[in-house]
């Protein structure tokens, strides 16, 4: 089988994977994930998992390998406008978000994309899940935040630790797209990349 290395130093990504019981590696990408101008989150979300993905193929050009990059983006709709809420720079950014969710629906999309190192053939695509969340009280938003579970989480909450006591219900995508890497989307784009 072919080698498969992940570009994401997520742990949550590499616990999804190994759950679904996919063997890889790990190369982080380092790249910048700052992003200019879009119309649509999924371009962001898109854009910066190919950008990671071929960052780590440009190291391993050549070899007998597929790189599996991800990104997620969480997006808010306000008045007809998309705001992307990406990680919190520190607690009070977090509080700011968790507060501007508070009672939405809001996107969580994810973007995937896989590069064969050897032939430099590329695959992108998405998921999008739609995530509403209750009202949350200012105590409940200052006590999540003292946590720490925000911390490295795209719009300051992670599903899959206490925030799912804020979810109400999730329509059109996965738990595991909201946790980070849908691996219904990575099975498709790895068996068309031929592994």
């Amino acid at each position: 089988m072919r080698r498969l290395i992940l570009a994401s130093a997520s742990p949550r990504r590499s616990q999804l994977l190994s759950e679904a019981g996919i063997s890889f590696d790990v190369q982080i990408s380092g790249v910048d994930e700052s992003y200019d101008s879009f119309e649509r989150p999924e371009e962001v979300a898109e854009g910066l998992s190919l950008r990671k993905a071929r960052a780590v193929a440009a190291l391993l050009q050549g070899e007998d390998a597929l790189i599996l990059a991800a990104d997620t983006v969480v997006a808010l709709s306000v008045e007809g406008a998309w705001r992307l809420l990406g990680k919190p720079a520190g607690a009070v950014e977090a509080e700011e978000m968790l507060s501007q969710l508070s009672g939405s629906k809001h996107a969580v999309i994810t973007g995937v994309s896989v590069i064969d190192a050897a032939t430099a053939a590329e695959l992108t695509s998405s998921e999008c899940t739609w995530v509403t969340m209750r009202e949350i009280t200012p105590l409940e938003v200052k006590g999540y935040v003292s946590s720490g579970e925000w911390e490295d989480k795209a719009g300051g909450y992670a599903i899959q630790e206490s925030a799912d006591a804020f979810v109400s219900s999730l329509e059109g995508g996965g738990f595991d797209n909201v946790v980070g890497l849908p691996i219904g989307l990575v099975r498709r784009l790895l068996g068309a990349s031929g592994r």
